[in-house]
């Protein structure tokens, strides 16, 4: 078996279980076996009653000295619960919509349980315990086991199953990194890497594959853009622009004066587009730091240029936004532009209709998603192409307009406000522009960092605000429940919570949006939002790009210790684009000292850029598979914050890879052929790592 071959090849995986593996997006043999772990489930001794830490996994054996009742507390909500009690203490346990566990407790008789605790009115109590017999207890006692993202119909134990049989039947062959490559950066051997990160023995163990898999993930990324760059050096500029007036007549007539971070990056934009190579620049500002009249200007100099300019977005919704702020601006000051908006929720005539615009260049400015790109759309003469927040213009897009005979000037949007060195290292086929400076017309976001007991004060404030016309976001880290993985139980999700605070405050529109809808359902919602059609919008954090609501005033964040500070501080973007005072209002509800440390820094700033460089520093390699980081770079297992030294280690390692290639004149180095096959078959033509 070879990592190209179809899941349909593992024993077992007929047609209906490869459907259900495509929803995870698995495919291939490679698809499975890099669909690691999210988590693990760690099965620790038993303890006493009376030495259980709240909020933990705690494993107990105990007597049951109730009989167990159950109430409805609620439609859609029963509670089942009874106390047992050991040498050490008693406590409470509780059961939440499964009234049939009951069939399987008698008052009197020992049992172990085994879940997550809860401190409520002082009183420890165990919630949703899994019943373990003896014998499964000593089986599991000490050992990790994987817990994988899934969906419905396909468990955790199949995925594991079909993992180990992947990788049994696989033929390894020799490592790709040489042998004097894994022992300079401390790797493990690939296989090994693999066992060890589906299967380890030991925590330890986890560690040290995980570390091989992230340092390849970093690795082949960053050879990957020093490729790029090294086809970017050598792309002439054969249409130099001109300098037009009509930019500094715009600037003069704007209701706000630029800051001096804006007039600085836009000299430079406007260097790099008169000049004789092709511009690659990523400007890369805060939220609110005003990047978009920067996007407005380069189109505006484009076309007074007489060429085409695009837009791309990662979204249709946020490609509606920019379509519809173009052309009020267009409207507003007498502008050139001919804006048109091309996605793939168009009929075939509207696409039909636009697409022949576009080849006859009776349009000079087209806005859209990954629909641009599309073979059959031909441009008169496309000389600017601008991507906006998490759409890395990569290899594939290159590809794309080369084929159409296209060589653009590429500007790269961006709000993720990465430090300095590692940007260096992930955006290292571009020049890159930082704006600090904020326009003096911006409210500052109030914050506060509080813990569960606010919730009621937080349910009410954003009443008030929405009594006073304004809206409001909820996050939560999950869609729904789970006792999947352990602690995952404990989490806010979507689905109740929306039910939930619809019965709280019942005179308020709220509804729900996560990841899972489908694409028409999710932009209806954001669109109803949008147009204040609906007041409270519980979502995950596929909010953290992507919408604009400048009526949006509040951000309550539930579980805020579970994210990092950097999608924290995106997710806390979505408000303060208007003119009233906005709040972000993020809830812990992690009693560790460490948690209140690290929001407290968003706590005491609004400057996405000294967030970052706090959250580099004081993420820690305890939560190695917690929620991931987010922004414009997904991993499938690195995390550039966290993983920050395995990023510089992998960045020292692939200049050396590519001096050395490039001094063979572009042939691998002795030793390092079998690097270089595995890079040519696998990555730069397989999986294109630039536009993670």
């Amino acid at each position: 078996m070879v990592v190209s071959d179809s899941i349909r090849e593992i024993s077992g995986i007929g047609e209906k279980t490869a459907a259900l593996y495509a929803k995870l997006n698995i495919y291939t043999v490679r698809d499975l076996i890099t669909h690691y772990p999210r988590g693990y489930e760690e099965w620790r001794d038993i303890v006493g009653i009376g030495e259980m830490m709240a909020e933990q996994v705690n494993a107990v054996r105990a007597f049951v000295i109730s009989e167990p009742r159950t109430v409805h507390a609620r439609r859609n909500m029963s509670i089942t619960s009874f106390r047992i009690k050991d040498e050490s203490g008693a406590c409470d346990v509780v059961y939440f919509n499964m009234p049939y566990i009951k069939n399987s407790i008698q008052s009197g008789r020992q049992y172990i349980f085994r879940g997550r605790t809860s401190l409520k009115n002082n009183r420890i109590t165990l919630e949703n315990p899994k019943l373990v017999s003896p014998e499964e207890f000593e089986r599991n006692v000490h050992r990790l086991s994987p817990v994988y993202p899934t969906t419905k119909g396909l468990s955790v134990n199949a995925i594991s199953k079909a993992v180990r049989m992947a990788i049994g039947s696989l033929s390894f062959g020799e490592d790709y990194f040489p042998k004097e490559m894994r022992q300079k950066y401390k790797l493990m051997d690939y296989k090994e890497a693999l066992m060890g990160i589906h299967f380890p023995s030991c925590r330890d163990e986890m560690i040290t594959a995980r570390q091989r898999l992230v340092f390849e993930e970093f690795l082949f990324f960053i050879v990957s853009v020093m490729v790029l760059k090294d086809m970017a050096v050598r792309e002439i500029n054969d249409c130099p622009m001109m300098r037009v007036d009509a930019c500094q007549e715009l600037i003069g007539r704007l209701p706000y004066e630029l800051t001096n971070a804006q007039k600085n990056v836009w000299a430079q934009i406007e260097y790099d587009m008169c000049s004789t190579h092709l511009m690659n620049r990523l400007v890369q500002g805060d939220v609110g730091s005003g990047k978009t009249i920067l996007a407005v200007l380069s189109m505006l100099m484009c076309v007074m240029n007489h060429y085409q300019a695009a837009f791309m977005a990662p979204t249709e919704v946020l490609a509606n936004q920019h379509y519809e702020s173009v052309l009020e601006l267009t409207e507003k000051y007498g502008l050139p532009f001919k804006p048109v908006l091309l996605t793939s929720a168009l009929n075939a005539k509207q696409k039909r209709r636009i697409k022949e615009s576009i080849s006859l260049g009776t349009v000079n400015v087209i806005i859209g998603t990954q629909a641009i790109l599309q073979s059959d759309v031909d441009f008169y003469n496309l000389r600017l192409v601008i991507t906006d927040e998490q759409h890395r213009f990569g290899v594939k897009q290159r590809e794309a307009f080369a084929q159409k005979g296209i060589q653009p000037h590429i500007l790269v949007m961006s709000a993720t406000p990465i430090p300095r060195t590692l940007a260096l290292i992930l955006y290292g086929d571009l020049d890159i522009s930082v704006m600090k400076e904020m326009p003096s017309n911006r409210l500052p976001i109030k914050n506060c960092v509080v813990n569960t007991s606010y919730r009621k004060k937080a349910y009410e404030f954003i009443e008030k605000e929405v009594t006073a016309g304004r809206q409001a976001y909820v996050i939560c880290p999950m869609v729904e429940a789970s006792d999947e993985i352990a602690g995952e139980s404990a989490l806010e999700n979507v689905i109740d919570y929306t039910q939930k605070l619809k019965e709280t405050l019942p005179k308020l529109r709220i509804e729900a949006l996560h990841g899972q809808m489908k694409s028409v359902l999710k932009n209806s919602i954001i669109e109803d939002f949008a147009a204040h059609n609906i007041d409270v919008l519980v979502s995950t954090t596929v909010i953290e790009v992507g919408i604009n609501v400048p009526n949006a005033t509040v951000m309550l964040v539930e579980n805020a210790e579970r994210f990092g500070l950097a999608q924290l501080h995106q997710l806390r973007g979505r408000v303060g684009r208007g003119a009233y005072q906005s709040y972000c209002i993020f809830i812990n509800c992690s009693e560790q000292e460490n948690a209140t440390e690290r929001l407290e820094v968003l706590n005491k700033s609004n400057d996405g850029f000294f967030i970052s460089s706090e959250d580099m520093r004081l993420r820690g390699p305890g939560d190695l598979f917690g929620i991931r980081q987010s922004g414009q770079f997904h991993f499938s297992i690195g995390d550039i914050y966290q993983d920050s030294d395995i990023l510089q280690n992998a960045q020292q390692c692939a200049a050396e890879l590519y001096k050395a290639y490039i001094e063979n004149d572009k042939q691998p180095p002795n030793g390092y052929e079998g690097f270089w096959r595995y890079y040519e078959d696998n990555i730069s033509s397989g999986v294109d790592f630039i536009n993670i």
